[in-house]
């Protein structure tokens, strides 16, 4: 029986059908790889953008397309009308479109599985049946296609060729283009749609079935997500997100706290909080900035100019640029120094130039009496950014007094990848510090971590030089405390030097980011987070 055959009642010519299922296979194989890269993007604020949500997703999308690659291939034996096939892209385009309006309900209860299986059965249960049906389009387009040509093989090359080309193109528009301009809900709303769309045109134009058009409707009934969220806690406390949105790099997010007279606003990349500031004063009110500024300060207070690595709401470069100290930022994404400026009133004389932080170091000509290090990317300090090679660039952008501050998340109870670090560091700078923001002995042991390394030999800081800036009340006690304490490991501490060779800080820190971001989920309400 020949495709002709099997849209005889359409009166389709068999050459317009055979292009349909062209366009069928390639835009099936670029949606897939669409729903696989924006997967991250719909569990990466919750769960966090690590290795296990990672494995999480490709897992989720390599299992889903196995079985259905072995399902639609047993259906297409027994039901080979491609009124099935088009049946089942429809399901699909359902199935695509619920991901925004279900993803509430998926990740709040998968969160007692815990983070890693957690993140597994979110990924399976918001992406897993869509993509399995997907994946039964591929078996389905070349059962039917093997009718009108002679050579089986070179029609299974022929369509997973242009489904792979369809993959390829898809992941192109969604890394370059999609994420950078569209809400990932919307993005997922025009994959059903699109999906949908197929299904419907195959009915009307080669099957005359008319009446499906009205499922073309169906996205228009959907409520719009994506704006502002409020809520009152507890104790009182309103919480506002007035600001969500993704770029090339993660999700941004503005969240206000409101209590009484207090009002503060955080910036929060992919549900980790980046800086946080009292808005009738714009002090920080977390500790590690007063690290970041008052500790290369206090040990060259002589500096004249910085270089801040990692832009967050900008309060690091701005306290600098306060006291006379002329800054360079550099921040890999583009959308940060625009929320900085419209959300946190952030103004720079220096430079702020958006670029890899090792490509500026290899590429820059100057030097820097300070400079601090403040970047993450998903929960802990990109690895890139922690070698062997990264430190010597860093030395080369410094004064011969020039002092380098890192704002790190650590563990000294597990301190492999921190003792990594700090020895790393050593094969590059004279001398290197440890200041924990915390009490080793207390609690888990983990938090924020400033790491200071010089040449120097002179240096030592001084907390009288810092003694005279003010410090936000909420941040007082903590910096008081522990400003200046430092910490050493002990004799024996296993560590290794991190090279860009060999970095496996991803794989050591994993406990680590589950501990944070359980923290995280601890400490935030998960609507502001989804």
């Amino acid at each position: 029986m020949r495709v002709a055959d099997a849209v005889r009642k359409g009166d389709t010519h068999p050459a317009s059908f055979a292009a349909y299922l062209i366009v069928t296979a390639v835009l099936c194989g670029g949606l897939v790889m669409v729903i696989e890269v924006l997967g991250s993007r719909v569990i990466g604020p919750f769960f966090g953008v690590s290795l296990f949500v990672w494995t999480s997703l490709i897992t989720v999308t390599l299992v889903s397309l196995a079985t259905g690659y072995a399902a639609g291939g047993v259906l297409s034996d027994r039901r080979s009308s491609p009124d099935y096939l088009y049946g089942i892209i429809f399901a699909a385009g359902l199935l695509t479109l619920l991901v925004p309006q279900a993803k509430h309900y998926v990740l709040k209860s998968c969160m007692s599985l815990g983070l890693r299986s957690g993140a597994l059965a979110s990924s399976a249960l918001l992406f897993g049946p869509a993509l399995f049906l997907l994946g039964c389009v591929s078996p389905y387009v070349i059962k039917i296609a093997a009718r009108e040509m002679k050579n089986i093989g070179r029609t299974v090359g022929i369509f997973y060729a242009l489904s792979t080309a369809g993959s390829f193109i898809g992941t192109v528009l969604t890394g370059f283009v999609l994420i950078a301009y569209f809400r990932v809900g919307m993005i997922f709303e025009f994959i059903g749609f699109t999906l949908l769309l197929l299904s419907a045109l195959y009915f009307v134009f080669f099957r005359r079935k008319w009446y499906v058009l009205p499922v073309l409707l169906l996205p228009l009934l959907l409520p719009i997500g994506g704006g502002r969220v409020q809520k009152t806690m507890a104790d009182g406390t309103t919480v506002t997100r007035v600001f969500s949105e993704d770029s090339f790099y993660g999700n941004l997010k503005v969240v206000d706290y409101s209590y009484g007279p207090t009002h503060t606003r955080e910036m929060i990349i992919d549900g980790l909080v980046q800086s946080g500031v009292d808005m009738r004063n714009g002090q920080s009110v977390y500790e590690y900035a007063y690290f970041m500024n008052f500790l290369p300060y206090g040990m060259n207070p002589d500096g004249r100019n910085s270089l801040v690595i990692g832009l967050g709401a900008g309060l690091i470069p701005r306290w600098f640029e306060e006291h006379g100290i002329a800054t360079d930022v550099v921040d890999i994404d583009p959308k940060v120094a625009d929320v900085a400026g419209r959300y946190f009133g952030f103004r720079n004389a220096g430079g702020v130039v958006i670029s890899d932080a090792r490509y500026f170091l290899a590429t820059a000509a100057k030097k820097y009496d300070y400079i601090v290090v403040d970047v993450f990317n998903g929960d802990t300090t990109p690895g890139h950014l922690l070698s062997l090679e990264a430190f010597r660039l860093l030395r080369q952008r410094l004064t011969d007094r020039g002092v380098v501050a890192f704002n790190l998340i650590g563990s000294l109870r597990q301190p492999f990848v921190m003792a990594s670090v700090v020895r790393t560091l050593k094969q590059v700078f004279r001398s290197v510090k440890i200041y924990p923001e915390f009490n080793p002995a207390e609690g888990g042991g983990c938090g924020n971590i400033a790491v200071v390394a010089y040449d120097a030999p002179s240096l030592s800081f001084d907390p009288a030089r810092v003694r005279k800036f003010p410090i936000h009340p909420l941040a007082e006690a903590g910096v008081l405390r522990y400003l200046g304490k430092e910490y050493s490991f002990p004799e024996g501490t296993p560590a290794m030097v991190l090279s860009d060779d060999f970095n496996p800080v991803d794989v050591y820190d994993l406990r680590l980011k589950e501990t944070v971001r359980k923290n995280i989920l601890k400490n935030t309400d998960w609507d502001i987070l989804i």
